[in-house]
This record gives structure tokens, sequence and C-alpha cells, in this order.
């Protein structure tokens, strides 16, 4: 295998087919799940809830989530990885368009936790079909180009917002989740399932939920659930907190603790903020396979703590926020490339499918609190202090990190 910059030509057709079927299968979740972010505003305006309201709403796709980590996690490991990704795009898709008929507060929340189980389910399919396909020395680099998908849904998101909401309003936004369900068919007709599992398949090793929950809660497997849960939680909890509330921020007036920019105008600050992303995403694929998987995560978690505070207490101008938007981007979303490529070297291939969305998604059902959390320190202290809140929890990511093993470089079985 060859390094630096010709790594790509190391790759087959196959593995970029699999890796672009992940990658946008993510972008669209992440198009998806943030088409609420952008209609939180408007939302909450027609309906008259509060903000900690409107943050509960936003943690019913996380605690769906939650549930159908467990679930297609299951499916990819007894039904195939491919398999389980179509049927989560196509779940995820569907809901989305159905929050549309929303007319209390009861359906929004039914309708969102029904689209988590399958933006859940999409995560653990994808990533771990990734993970099987790809070699190990290149495995952080593909992972890292994967998340970037999410990046590239919330500019899609964003850009649907700015043309959808002024004209037509929320109902008709969300009526565009539907989009991804075409792409499943796509998958359907190109992507197999991985080698790693069709051999599995063949050994006869298909057994219960219950039989694969019961080894990855049980050691030896124990320990490395329980703090890779841990781990997920923390940095679910910071992410969801802060940035399902960015948009709105950045919305507000700032008479009520906002940055005084429409819905409009925002929009190319979220814009420069995902691009950052994007960049933080792949970098920390590359760091992940040069340095490992643990350096290249706390540096990231750490220089996000500390840029994260200066953005929403520091920067007092449009301009400034412009400025440190990438930063907040880069540092605060590229960590999570390590997921992809730690949890599927920590299991084995026989509960890799759900052991990677058991512990990926309990985060997410944990993180479910954060949108409400922030909302309510948001009602009493302001907004700002509320995402200027979430460093802590960095910081506790990064000590997390350190009590699992290094596993760069490790073969899958």
């Amino acid at each position: 295998m060859s390094d630096g910059a010709a790594w790509y030509r190391d790759a087959t057709v196959a593995q970029w087919k699999v890796l672009f079927a992940a990658m946008l299968g993510w972008a669209l979740d992440g198009m998806d799940v943030m088409l609420y972010a952008f209609a939180l505003t408007t939302v909450q305006k027609e309906f008259g809830f509060t903000s900690a309201v409107a943050g509960a709403l936003a943690s019913a796709a996380l605690i769906g989530s939650g549930l159908g980590g467990l679930l297609f996690g299951h499916i990819a490991d007894r039904l195939g990885r491919t398999r389980a990704l179509i049927f989560s795009i196509v779940a995820y898709s569907i809901f989305t368009a159905a929050t549309a008929s929303s007319s209390t507060i009861g359906q929004l929340f039914f309708w969102r936790l029904l689209v988590g189980i399958g933006l859940g389910g999409e995560w653990a399919a994808g990533s771990v079909l990734v993970a099987e396909t790809w070699p190990a020395e290149h495995r952080g680099k593909a992972i890292g180009i994967v998340q970037s998908g999410w990046a590239i849904g919330y500019i899609i998101a964003a850009l649907l917002a700015a043309a959808v909401l002024p004209h037509h309003g929320w109902r008709v936004l969300f009526l565009f989740g539907v989009a991804p369900a075409l792409f499943a068919v796509w998958v359907w007709r190109n992507i197999p399932e991985p080698e790693l599992w069709t051999k599995g398949r063949h050994d006869g090793d298909r057994r219960s939920v219950v039989e694969e929950l019961g080894e990855v809660l049980k050691p030896p497997l124990l320990r490395l659930t329980v703090i890779a849960s841990l781990l997920s939680s923390t940095l679910m909890f910071a992410y969801w907190g802060l940035f399902t509330w960015i948009p709105a921020y950045l919305a507000r007036p700032a008479t009520a603790g906002g940055a005084g920019l429409t819905v409009v105008h925002s929009v190319w600050w979220i814009v420069a903020m995902q691009t950052g992303a994007f960049f933080g995403y792949i970098s920390f694929g590359f760091f992940a396979d040069k340095i490992g998987r643990r350096g290249a995560f706390i540096v990231f978690v750490l220089a996000a703590a500390a840029v994260v505070p200066l953005y929403a207490l520091g920067a007092r101008s449009p301009l400034l926020l412009l400025l440190l938007g990438p930063a907040v981007g880069f540092f605060g979303h590229g960590y999570f490339s390590v997921f992809g490529a730690i949890l599927a070297e920590l299991f084995p291939s026989r509960v890799r499918g759900l052991a990677q969305g058991l512990c990926y998604n309990v985060g997410r059902s944990i993180s479910a609190l954060a949108p409400a959390t922030i909302g309510f320190i948001a009602d009493r202290r302001g907004l700002g202090v509320a995402l200027a809140c979430t460093s802590v929890l960095y910081i506790a990511g990064a000590l997390i990190m350190s009590l699992l093993p290094e596993t760069r470089g490790k073969s899958l079985e």
C-alpha cells in the first residue's frame, strides 16, 4: 500500500462506491434532522411554546435514534449492512415528510421520534459498511470523508430553509425530507454486502438481538461498551446542545440575546461554519490514521472547548461570528469521525453492527436532554451563556477517551 497523497489510488471502485453511498446517506440524514433546527423559530411562533419545549421536541429525534441504532444495528448484523442502510434511509425520509402534517405538539413529537429511529439506523449501518470495506491504514480517512457528509447535509438544509421558509413556511420545508428515499433505490442496485458479513452469514453465526446484547453487555466487551457509550453520551450532549440552537442564536434579535441576523442572512454564517466542519471531518481522518485515534480526538475536543465560549460570549459582531464560525465547525464537528473507526475496531464482526449502533446511539438518546437543557438555561441566563456551557463536556470527553485503547492500524477479522 502507498502512503501520503496517493492513498486514494489504493482503493477499488467498489470501495469508493461504498464510501459514496454511506457519505451521501449521512448527508441526507444530516439534511433531514437539521431541517427542524432551521424551522425551530418559525414552528415555535406558530405553536406558541417556550424554548424549553422547543428543545424537548428536538430531543424526540434523539430519543428515537437510540432505538434506531439498536434495531438497525441488529438488522445490519442479521440481514446485512446494505439492507439496513436502505431501510433506515427510507424510514427517516418518509417520517420527515410526514412531520409536515402535524397540527399539535404531540403530533410533532410523534413524527420526530419516528424520524430519529431512521436516523440512528443510518449511522449504525453505514459506518459498519465502510469500516468493513476499507483497509485498516486508510479506515480513518474513509470514515472522515463519510462523516463530512453531515456538513454537506447541514448546508443543504440551510439553503433549503433560506429558499423555502420565508415564502412557503415550515410544512413545505419538511416535505423536501422525502427526497432521500430516491437515493435508497441507487444503494439497493449498486452496493453489495461486504465480504466480512457474508462470510459470517455462511458460517451460520446469525443470533437474536438478545444474544448479541448479551455478548456486548458482559466481559470482556462490557468495559468497552460502557466507556464508548459514556464517551458518545458526553460528546453528543455537547454537540446537540450547541448546534441545535446555533441557527436560532444567529436569527434571534440582539434584544433577545441573539446575534440579530434574519433567517435568510444567517444561512451564510451557517454555510461558513459547516464549511469548516467539512474540512474538520476530513482532516481528522488523516490525523487519526497518522498519529492515532486518541491523540487526534483529544486535540480536537480541547480546541472546541476553547473556541466555543469565544463564539458564544466573545463575538459581539456579525463579522466576528462569521470569522469564528469555521473554527467552531472544524473542531466542534471533526472529532465525530473517530466513532466510525474506533468503534468498529473495538468490537468483533459478529456483534459489530449492534455494538456500534448501541454505543453511538445511547449517546444520542441521552443527548436528547441537551436541546431542552440548553433551552432551559437560555430562558434564565441567555442563549450565549447556555451555548458556552457545552465546553465543559468537551473537556470531559478528552478525559474519557484516555480510558480507551489505541486501535490505529487494527485489521478487522
